[in-house]
């Protein structure tokens, strides 16, 4: 498996452990009753504070995994695999990771950046493959 296709499986990993991280507290504050429901109504309470960032960070996982996981594909098909995009993958990984807990904490403006280095480093697979 080349490192790149590595760091796509552990990111997989990653936003499992984000659903997990963020769905147990969303149980515990919204009851099992409403979040095992077709959610056809807005919830009677909101989500605390912590919920709602664990909430927003998986979300904008997902989108950007969307993105890498599509830089990966035209890395990997496209026989494109080097050293700068290897070093992206794991630079686009070790940003997600970051970003939780930025996330989560509100940490401004380092959220945004690091954000910033993620998505970076995911353009720059794609750039690679297409020189």
């Amino acid at each position: 498996m080349t490192p790149e296709l590595t760091a796509l499986a552990l990111a997989g990993l990653l936003q499992t452990v984000q659903y997990i991280a963020f769905a147990i507290p969303a149980n515990v504050e919204l009851g099992t009753g409403y979040t095992s429901s077709p959610r056809d109504r807005p919830p009677s309470r909101q989500l605390s504070t912590l919920t709602g960032r664990l909430q927003r960070a998986m979300n904008n996982h997902f989108e950007g995994l969307i993105l890498f996981t599509l830089a990966v594909v035209v890395v990997t098909l496209g026989d494109q695999s080097t050293t700068t995009t290897q070093y992206a993958a794991w630079t686009y990984l070790a940003a997600r990771i970051l970003y939780i807990p930025a996330y989560a904490l509100g940490w401004r403006p380092w959220r945004s950046a690091i954000w910033a280095v993620g998505f970076f480093a995911t353009l720059t697979m794609i750039v690679a493959a297409l020189i």
